[in-house]
């Protein structure tokens, strides 16, 4: 593909409040900031984001409980054009329960894997060669409740993560207080039940979103309703995750209302981030190399309200905040000795940003 070029970023939204669909901008390396490309119109509520490997695919769940004239949400799949970074809808499908709130692509882009909130479920979705998306060929209903009054009478899956090997994935289910294990079965294009077919977690935990290191030996989880991370290792032959450690995501005193929502690792595996809805930060953790657990490091205003997913630049080198009910992205500079984050002073408004994506598009030929 070449040498890498610009870097495009796309935020997705809920489609209230002004918000037109995915936004799509250019960044600045040097100083953090977006420019505004265009705007992909047309879908409710494209959350959450996932691109595929090769950065000519992008996926978007449209969070909603009815998909056309059936219960349930929705899947749409999009070319990225390689020059501009503008999106042109190839096609959608039913994500086969309601609210889908995230997406995974596997490493050989053969299927896209998406979590179903309010549904309970996760599902399927074979992609064809010009990345547009087959209907569902396999749908996993979960089961169970746990200890919240509330948030946990039932299951609801908030995430659906592939581990490095692109054999197994992992359902955060928040409201079962469970990971799911599943092989990844390209062959059939299914989702199989693993000997231990779950890993519990402690129970009022509501876990969120996954992320394992690069070299696959640890993997970190956050907690939306506690407001911790876990730290599990990873054993890639036997599929199996000790629990390490688990750590709270908030300074020590804070006592007002908190749910935690999104959790990256830096790219050189020195730093792990999570984000903090209620106290409205990010906080930092610094990984020990020799183990995978975390110290604390400190945490980080966002510059706004209810901070909900965040990324990484390629690079390492910044953070960009979506403050979903303050309207804006906000820009930091990411300390590389530290971890520590520094604003840049950019800062973008977007109506009700959810989610953000870095994408290094291909530098062209002259």
């Amino acid at each position: 593909m070449g040498q890498d070029g610009k870097t495009v970023v796309y935020v997705g939204t809920y489609t209230r409040r002004g918000s037109e669909g995915i936004y799509v901008y250019t960044f600045d390396p040097s100083s953090g900031a977006l420019s505004a490309v265009g705007v992909a119109k047309g879908i409710v509520n494209p959350s959450f984001l996932a691109i595929a490997p090769s950065r000519r695919y992008l996926y978007a769940t449209s969070e909603v409980s009815t998909f056309g004239d059936s219960p349930g949400g929705g899947v749409s799949a999009f070319q990225i054009d390689q020059e501009t970074g503008l999106l042109t809808l190839l096609n959608q499908q039913a994500s086969h329960g309601a609210a889908p709130c995230h997406l995974s692509v596997d490493q050989t882009e053969r299927v896209v894997l998406v979590a179903n909130y309010s549904g309970g479920n996760v599902a399927v979705l074979p992609m064809a060669q010009d990345g547009s998306l087959a209907p569902a060929t396999d749908i996993v209903q979960h089961r169970g409740a746990s200890v919240h009054p509330t948030r946990q009478r039932g299951p609801h899956a908030h995430s659906i993560t592939i581990d490095p090997t692109n054999h197994y994935a992992f359902a955060a289910d928040l409201g079962i207080d469970k990971l799911m294990v599943y092989r990844l079965d390209l062959d059939r294009d299914r989702l199989v039940p693993h000997d231990t077919p779950s890993v519990p977690v402690r129970a009022g935990a509501g876990p969120r979103h996954f992320a394992f290191d690069r070299a696959g030996k640890y993997a970190y989880l956050i907690n939306e309703l506690d407001s911790t991370v876990t730290v599990f290792g990873y054993d890639a032959d036997r599929v199996r995750l000790e629990t390490l450690q688990t750590i709270s995501a908030l300074p020590q005193g804070f006592g007002g209302e908190n749910t935690c929502a999104d959790v990256h690792l830096s790219p050189s595996g020195q730093f792990l981030y999570g984000s903090n809805r209620g106290h409205d930060s990010i906080a930092v953790f610094r990984v020990d190399g020799a183990t995978g657990q975390l110290t604390s490091v400190g945490h980080t205003s966002t510059q706004g309200r209810t901070p909900r997913n965040f990324a990484i630049e390629p690079s390492g080198r910044f953070l960009l905040a979506a403050n979903q009910d303050s309207d804006t992205i906000v820009s930091f500079w990411i300390d590389e000795q530290t971890g520590e984050l520094e604003p840049t002073g950019a800062v973008t408004e977007v109506p009700l940003p959810v989610c953000v994506r870095f994408v290094t598009l291909p530098e062209r030929a002259p």
